[in-house]
């Protein structure tokens, strides 16, 4: 299965692997899996990271390079993944997750998260 993680997922691989729940573990070590990134998160993190929060020490350079070592694959945002947008109804507003369960709808990718406001997409959308 080709699985593109959302933001949270991709920190608590990266940093905090102990908030992963059972479920999650198994899919990512699953070896038939495929494990994907999408440049949106590392986006999303660059932007949390330039407004220097004090809750929020994560820089996107060493997490992208640590997905990669680690076998993960990037996800470019293309034009397709915009447009696709505008079919996705309005549950949630968060322009990144927007973008990651537009880009797992067109690529054929099941997004998994542990937000459940982005699991009521349903479809290819998977809560762990």
């Amino acid at each position: 299965m080709n699985l593109l993680l959302d933001t949270h997922l991709l920190l608590w691989v990266a940093y905090e692997p102990r908030k992963l729940t059972r479920a999650a573990e198994d899919l990512l070590g699953e070896p038939d899996n495929i494990l994907f990134f999408s440049a949106a998160s590392l986006w999303e993190v660059a932007i949390k990271a330039a407004l220097g929060r004090s809750d929020f020490t994560v820089e996107p350079a060493p997490l992208r390079a640590g997905l990669l070592s680690n076998g993960y694959r990037e996800l470019a945002i293309e034009s397709r993944h915009v447009l696709a947008l505008r079919r996705l109804p309005p549950i949630h507003a968060d322009p990144f997750d927007r973008m990651l369960l537009a880009q797992a709808g067109e690529g054929g990718l099941t997004l998994i998260t542990a937000d459940r406001v982005v699991a009521s997409y349903g479809g290819a959308v998977r809560l762990v």
